[in-house]
């Protein structure tokens, strides 16, 4: 039986495709941040440890809705200030962009141990095989460690880019209108709360599945040589 939504079907596609926009663009993010969080805390250097660890330890510590309103409310003093000394005025982070960057940071946090486990999981001889044969720094850490530690961290990964896309119901307070805020719209119109929660709530889990079907296929793609190897 198909629930009536009222005419609300468009309003909640788009609210899916800004959800999954959101996601996309928070992962990008939190990837970078994780793999320098990663190599900060793997570093030699004090200081970089140092950094490393009170970014992943403080960003983990506090809750996700929290830094969402931070970053939001708590920019636009700054965003402003920065609007007059390029020449625009009233400028103002969006709820996506504010999104994003709560989100993003939140998941390099998370993904700062994974890469970091992967990191030291991958044995030092490695590392000195690349020297051996001539190879610098940065080709050893992009043609031998980089692809390590992917395959090696695409299943913590994978569980948190779950959590992330869950995370982003988070942003309907601040008016981004995904899944959650779009719902919440129907469901005032139309006084039919359990109705467009039980729709959003199947929504999340098709992407979820979605999700989990992707990440078989680059968990499986990314060991391939390894599997013949060990074969």
């Amino acid at each position: 039986m198909i629930p009536d939504l009222h005419g609300f079907g468009p309003a909640l596609i788009a609210g899916t495709w800004m959800t999954i926009q959101l996601a996309l663009a928070s992962l990008a993010l939190g990837l970078v941040l994780g793999l320098l969080g990663a190599l900060a805390k793997t570093s030699p250097y004090v200081a970089m440890r140092w950094v490393g660890g009170t970014y992943s330890t403080i960003v983990r510590g506090v809750p996700e809705l929290i830094w969402v309103l931070l970053i939001y409310f708590g920019t636009i003093n700054l965003v402003r200030w920065l609007g007059t000394l390029v020449g625009i005025d009233e400028l103002a982070l969006s709820p996506f962009a504010a999104g994003t960057i709560a989100l993003g940071l939140c998941f390099g946090a998370y993904a700062t141990e994974v890469f970091r486990g992967a990191l030291l999981a991958i044995p030092k001889g490695h590392r000195e095989a690349g020297l051996a044969l001539g190879l610098g720094k940065r080709r050893i850490f992009l043609r031998l460690i980089l692809p390590q530690m992917w395959r090696l961290a695409l299943p913590g990964l994978g569980n948190l880019f779950m959590i992330l896309m869950k995370d982003t119901a988070l942003v309907s307070v601040i008016g981004l209108e995904e899944i959650m805020r779009r719902s919440q719209i129907a469901v005032t119109a139309s006084k039919e709360p359990f109705t467009f929660f039980i729709v959003a709530a199947f929504i999340y889990l098709g992407l979820t599945v979605i999700a989990m079907i992707g990440m078989h296929f680059l968990e499986k793609r990314a060991g391939r040589g390894f599997s013949r190897s060990a074969a």
